[in-house]
């Protein structure tokens, strides 16, 4: 079968059961958006307000689904407003694959309009960058970016096809020939893992004060059944990164919540005190592990990941182990499982945190709780960055993975609303809420343009506290309270901007304002943008300051409360 560039694009999209892409047109890639006009039946594609939001939708797709999310952007500033993007899921391991155009191959290298070298500009934030250079490399390469995207450690694909290639023709072999070339050269290798479980469930054995750290490789590899298994038979309490929140249930009385900078206090003290941490698929961050020599300073520490690089990178540690996660997992548990069984010698591992204060006025947990009371464990929570992301990973509870859809790594303010657009879409059952500080919400706010144009039924709840809130606590912490340029911000009524774009807009400010804006939301099947009225003084404990150990933990009850 003979097809042009821009058809063998599709084709493959098609062959590979793509069925949804965002993006934006432009001119180096008209001739691949005249292709997909022929096949809207086949493949939704959403047009976001800005290339930023389309790589973020795609992300949040793939966050939610674990498929790949696909985006399609033009040369120029198209591809470089993906940057961010690409960063964000590079960081957090996510499959996006993004086909970008550039202008015709006899222009390249000649400061063209709207060309830019995209594939150098991306080499160190995607797993995978490639230009093709000819129309019969377009196809296989194409094929290799879903592969890469998804294999092993998953992360983001940039593929830049020169305009002239979309328009030139070629035979079209299709999938089946691509996995028969990758059979050809898979070559069969033996696997040492058994003898490193046998290692591991030794150590086990003879561990006192045992605990896990699971990252978000858990939920990436599909290890959370396994992980389930192994805890609760050998009663092994387990905390969770961001990324690993909803890899272990947190409602669960083995849970220790969220670890780290802002984790829970029993998480923290549980890691510094243990004798044997396995930590599974997690990049040991600072944002983790705090000062690397102080961090479980007296365990044995087993590192469970896919990716060699990220062993001993952050934190050095006594048993590396490269493996899948769940592969190694349902090793470990066929050695441990009905043989040992661990008491926790405190009598109650997990603190309890009260979400419901009696103040009439909002505060960010009464908001939390009864959001939660309202949706369940059933809604899928995707935010921005700042507090109202600490807040919420703290205490919100995720017994579901895929339920929590956040950008840890890179931390990118404005990405929230448009990863909620692509949660959505990729989960049309299921309920989506999206809560973003007031700093977060105005940098891509654009995108309620896709919310309306598309009548995506998304529910934005904006913590507005009319600051710029995490840095402005960390200035009353470490900078003796100098508020700069973090204060004040009231510039935005974002009712009337919900109504411009044809979005209903809510404020609140009580308790029982919320509690009645609840209800009818919730019966609602359309986009509402909830204003929830903050106090700016509220901020995120606990609190371990940068650079110090697990056991230096700041509480807000230890800081004053002038400003």
């Amino acid at each position: 079968m003979v097809l042009n560039g821009a058809q063998i694009v599709i084709a493959c999209l098609e062959d590979l059961g793509v069925d949804t892409v965002f993006g934006f047109p432009g001119g180096a890639v008209i001739p691949l958006y005249d292709v997909l006009y022929d096949h809207q039946g086949n493949i939704k594609h959403y047009r976001t307000c800005h290339e930023q939001g389309a790589v973020h939708a795609a992300d949040g797709y793939a966050r939610s689904t674990g498929k790949v999310g696909v985006c399609f952007v033009t040369s120029g500033p198209g591809a470089t407003n993906t940057i961010t993007g690409l960063a964000t899921a590079y960081l957090d391991s996510q499959p996006v694959v993004v086909i970008s155009g550039q202008v015709a191959t006899p222009l390249i290298g000649k400061d063209s309009f709207q060309e830019v070298d995209i594939t150098s500009m991306t080499l160190t934030i995607t797993k995978h960058c490639e230009m093709v250079r000819s129309i019969d490399q377009l196809e296989s390469v194409l094929f290799r970016a879903f592969d890469i995207a998804m294999s092993g450690r998953p992360g983001p694909v940039l593929i830049d096809i020169p305009k002239d290639l979309m328009t030139q023709t070629i035979s079209f072999n299709g999938i089946e020939a691509f996995k028969q070339r990758k059979r050809d050269k898979t070559e069969t290798t033996g696997d040492a893992n058994d003898l490193m479980a046998n290692r591991v469930a030794q150590l086990f054995e003879c561990a006192n004060h045992p605990v896990i750290l699971a990252g978000g490789g858990v939920i990436h590899s599909g290890a959370h059944e396994a992980l389930y298994e192994l805890a609760t038979a050998c009663n092994i309490p387990v905390a969770n990164t961001l990324m690993g929140s909803g890899a272990f249930p947190q409602s669960h009385p083995l849970s220790l919540g969220l670890a780290g900078m802002h984790g829970s206090r029993a998480a923290n003290q549980y890691l510094a005190s243990a004798d044997l941490v396995m930590v599974l698929g997690a990049r040991l961050s600072d944002r983790v592990i705090g000062a690397p020599d102080q961090f479980c300073g007296s365990a044995t520490i087993i590192h469970v990941e896919n990716d060699e690089n990220e062993i001993h990178k952050n934190k050095q540690v006594q048993v590396p182990v490269r493996s899948d996660i769940k592969t190694f997992l349902k090793r470990l548990n066929r050695l441990l499982i009905n043989r040992v069984i661990f008491k926790d010698p405190e009598g109650s591992i997990k603190q309890k945190i009260t979400r419901l204060e009696g103040d009439a006025m909002l505060s960010p947990m009464s908001l939390l709780k009864m959001i939660k009371d309202t949706y369940g464990d059933e809604a899928i929570v995707v935010t921005e960055v700042g507090q109202h992301q600490m807040w919420t990973a703290q205490a919100y509870g995720f017994d579901h993975v895929r339920s929590l859809i956040t950008s840890g790594g890179l931390g990118t303010m404005g990405f929230g609303l448009g990863a909620a657009i692509g949660a959505k879409v990729g989960n049309p059952h299921r309920t989506v809420l999206h809560f973003a500080g007031d700093g977060s919400f105005k940098m891509n706010c654009n995108e309620l343009g896709t919310v309306s144009k598309y009548q995506v039924p998304i529910t934005t709840f904006i913590f507005n506290n009319k600051a710029l809130g995490m840095v402005r606590q960390w200035q009353k912490l470490f900078n003796h309270s100098r508020y700069s340029e973090t204060d004040g911000d009231d510039s935005v009524d974002f009712i009337k901007l919900a109504d411009a774009y044809g979005i209903k807009g809510i404020r609140v400010t009580t308790v029982s304002e919320l509690e009645t804006a609840l209800e009818w939301i919730k019966k609602e099947k359309q986009p509402v943008v909830v204003d929830c009225v903050l106090d700016h003084d509220e901020n995120v404990f606990p609190i371990i300051p940068p650079g110090k150990g697990l056991s230096e933990i700041i509480e807000g009850s230890m800081i004053s409360h002038e400003s």
